[in-house]
């Protein structure tokens, strides 16, 4: 099974048990990025997380901010800059700028 497919089908499988999750997805990407356009994170509070959109930093900004969607229901366009990692001590650094669209489902 895919990455892609394993996100869909936790959601499906979350959806059956009533339980809201939120999808992650990069929509845009500029520059060096770890994931690129159409990659994917599933959160699920109660069950933890199904893909990635690229690990490290920025993944985590896409995680604490999947808890407020999960909270809201309002959907959230969410830009992730990594080029100021640049100056970090990290030779695994990007560099680029990505944008990830979070939807409750």
């Amino acid at each position: 099974m895919s990455e892609t497919e394993a996100v869909y089908t936790a959601a499906l499988e979350a959806a059956r048990a009533g339980r809201p999750v939120v999808l992650a997805t990069i929509v845009r990407a500029k520059g060096s990025t770890p994931r690129g356009v159409g990659s994917k994170l599933l959160v699920d509070p109660q069950r933890g997380l199904v893909g990635t959109v690229g690990g490290g930093c920025g993944e985590a900004q896409v995680i604490e901010t999947a808890g407020e969607v999960a909270r809201t229901g309002v959907p959230r366009l969410l830009r992730i800059d990594l080029t100021e990692d640049l100056l970090s001590w990290s030779p695994a650094v990007c560099g680029g700028v990505f944008d990830v669209f979070l939807e409750r489902l």
